[in-house]
């Protein structure tokens, strides 16, 4: 994946409603139109970065692209798990990411229970990898000082 790191920005929109609420695990998603332009060679999966919302401070994140064949989506879709606990929902939020490395395929699962600690455990893989300094620089890119007024991808 030569794209990487990729870095783009969006508008915080409603999902599907289940990272939350079935999951336990909130996401953020972006709209259609950063979805469809990912580049070519970031092939569905899982994969670890860095994000912020609106001018707010960088943290780690698991980001899952792709169909979520658990669920069985028609669409394709980019949820951002924030690893930190935000106090209320930012939907209508510049949301800005740094995808920096790839964890795994996407994989079906066969209950909700293994797709959690499935969940949890990209996670914890995540949280050490952006520890790597190699990771860990680009969380100040300025990527993430700029004004965040646009949709945007690529850098």
């Amino acid at each position: 994946m030569r794209s990487l790191p990729y870095f783009c920005r969006g508008q915080v929109v409603r999902g599907f409603g289940r990272g939350s609420k079935q999951l336990g695990i909130p996401t953020a998603n972006f709209p259609e139109q950063v979805v469809d332009n990912l580049p070519a060679d970031v092939s569905t999966g899982i994969y670890y970065g860095w994000a912020s919302v609106g001018s707010g401070d960088v943290h780690k994140m698991v980001v899952s692209i792709g169909w979520n064949p658990y669920y069985k989506n028609m669409k394709k879709s980019m949820e951002t798990h924030i690893i930190h606990t935000f106090e209320e929902d930012f939907y209508g939020e510049i949301l800005s990411v740094a995808i920096v490395g790839y964890l795994r395929p996407e994989k079906n699962f066969d209950s909700l229970e293994s797709l959690i600690s499935a969940i949890q455990g990209d996670i914890e893989e995540a949280k050490k990898r952006l520890d790597l300094p190699e990771y860990l620089k680009l969380k100040d890119d300025n990527f993430f000082q700029v004004p965040k007024s646009k949709i945007m991808n690529g850098h």
